[in-house]
């Protein structure tokens, strides 16, 4: 799948690799067009690739897209409901905490001082940034491995901000 970097198949990731991340995948402004840019985008990746997914966009706890592929579940908008409040907490990618708690030793399902039935340490969330405002949002995508949702979003961030070469 084009959108599957070498970090998502890493045994190890950078946690550097994935702040650069987010620190390139920013957006000068950010509206209900956006997302649906956005959301449509990862919805024409998946299907480029063969894969079924769910994926939502939300501002400021508004949802403004969400598309569940044929297959998917009200388990998968759960999934999507735990990453998502991962990175509303962090304020980095579940991909980023999930790594960030692994490559340390510790156990990325059972996370200090928060109750796994309501965050989940696995990739796929990423935080939506506004240059000049921080985080506004997020883009979250589930159904796949962690990695593989996460390099999905990170494709469709690319590919919407038309970002070139490898982050």
């Amino acid at each position: 799948m084009g959108c599957l970097s070498s970090l998502a198949q890493a045994q190890t990731v950078d946690l550097a690799s994935l702040a650069r991340q987010e620190q390139v995948l920013q957006f000068d402004s950010f509206n209900s067009d956006t997302a649906l840019a956005l959301g449509n985008k990862v919805v024409e990746l998946a299907r480029t690739a063969n894969k079924k997914v769910a994926v939502n966009v939300t501002r400021d706890g508004l949802m403004l897209f969400y598309f569940g592929m044929e297959g998917m579940t009200a388990d998968h908008a759960n999934w999507i409901r735990r990453k998502s409040n991962l990175v509303n907490r962090t304020g980095h990618s579940s991909f980023y905490t999930h790594n960030e708690v692994k490559n340390s030793g510790g156990n990325f399902e059972a996370l200090p001082g928060l109750d796994m039935r309501d965050y989940a340490a696995h990739g796929g969330s990423f935080p939506l940034l506004v240059k000049g405002q921080g985080r506004i949002g997020t883009i979250t995508v589930t159904g796949l491995p962690g990695p593989e949702d996460h390099a999905m979003v990170v494709a469709a961030l690319k590919a919407v901000l038309k970002v070139e070469g490898d982050l």
